[in-house]
């Protein structure tokens, strides 16, 4: 099996509404013998003859063996290109690339693990479940949302789950609250000893700071910073630079797509996204007028 992504035209199997979200079914025996848990896709949007150039990046929920080889993913219908995948039918056709990105890396040994999920992103998580149940993992979940609706797959997790908490901010669904709320005593009760995040970028930040707080190493995927400013999803463009911190704690700027899209979280400077900080390596330098830079 070789990690080289390709690129392939995707039949439509199913699209349907699953919460205030979509779930897209694909054929593609190419990308879902070579995906692992973590890496995304990218779709070409709009048709042949579309002005729509920029393709959109999806975590991917599910793999099977179905059809030679299924991919299915979760999205939510905010703007022109998701509103066009929302509205394909079974044997439609689908210009799709991957799997691209680096895949999460898993523990070498039977741990308890935590899998925290919000939003359509947080699908993601259930492909890393169905790994580490395989591989002798303790899997407990955390999902979380405004309201029941944006609550992915909460039966799902019930199901195959060691344990499963769902947090919703208006009490429709679980206990009343946010994600953050939550996590601490979840993680005490279940003895977790690695921390994985899927879902919007504030919830990873949240789960990064939890984590710390307890001492355990998380790993995020930043698939939502990827979809909101990512153009090419193969780390040509340059559009997604994050801050990271590295290991000799100099501050690089790394691309979400390429050196991700999963991050450690500790390493991510959650409140420069969308900068270059001043201190990373190659920033512009600002010229200092109070030690005579101008004459």
């Amino acid at each position: 099996m070789s990690d080289t992504p390709v690129q392939t035209s995707a039949t439509v199997l199913t699209v349907r509404q699953v919460q205030d979200y979509h779930a897209m079914t694909l054929v593609a025996p190419a990308i879902a013998e070579r995906f692992r848990p973590g890496q995304f896709v990218a779709l070409a949007v709009g048709g042949e003859h579309t002005s729509r150039l920029v393709r959109r990046c999806f975590g991917v929920h599910e793999v099977k063996s179905d059809y030679g080889g299924t991919v299915e993913l979760v999205f939510a219908d905010t703007e022109p290109g998701t509103a066009w995948l929302a509205g394909r039918r079974s044997r439609d056709q689908i210009d799709l690339v991957g799997p691209l990105g680096r895949p999460f890396r898993l523990p070498r040994d039977p741990v308890s693990c935590l899998l925290v999920g919000g939003g359509p992103g947080g699908a993601a998580v259930f492909a890393l479940a169905d790994t580490l149940l395989r591989r002798g993992c303790q899997v407990h979940f955390v999902l979380g949302g405004a309201s029941a609706k944006q609550v992915f797959g909460s039966r799902m997790a019930q199901r195959i789950g060691d344990s499963a908490t769902v947090a919703t901010e208006d009490g429709s669904m679980g206990e009343r609250g946010t994600v953050r709320d939550v996590l601490p005593r979840v993680i005490e009760e279940t003895g977790t000893d690695v921390v994985y995040g899927c879902g919007p970028t504030g919830l990873l930040r949240s789960v990064t700071q939890v984590a710390s707080d307890f001492g355990l190493p998380s790993q995020v995927s930043v698939e939502e910073f990827l979809q909101r400013t990512g153009a090419c999803g193969i780390g040509v463009c340059m559009t997604c630079m994050l801050p990271l911190h590295g290991d000799d704690g100099v501050t690089r700027m790394v691309r979400a797509c390429a050196d991700g899209p999963v991050l450690r979280g500790d390493r991510v400077r959650w409140g420069d996204l969308g900068t270059i900080p001043f201190d990373a390596l190659g920033a512009p330098r600002v010229l200092n007028l109070s030690e005579g830079g101008a004459q």
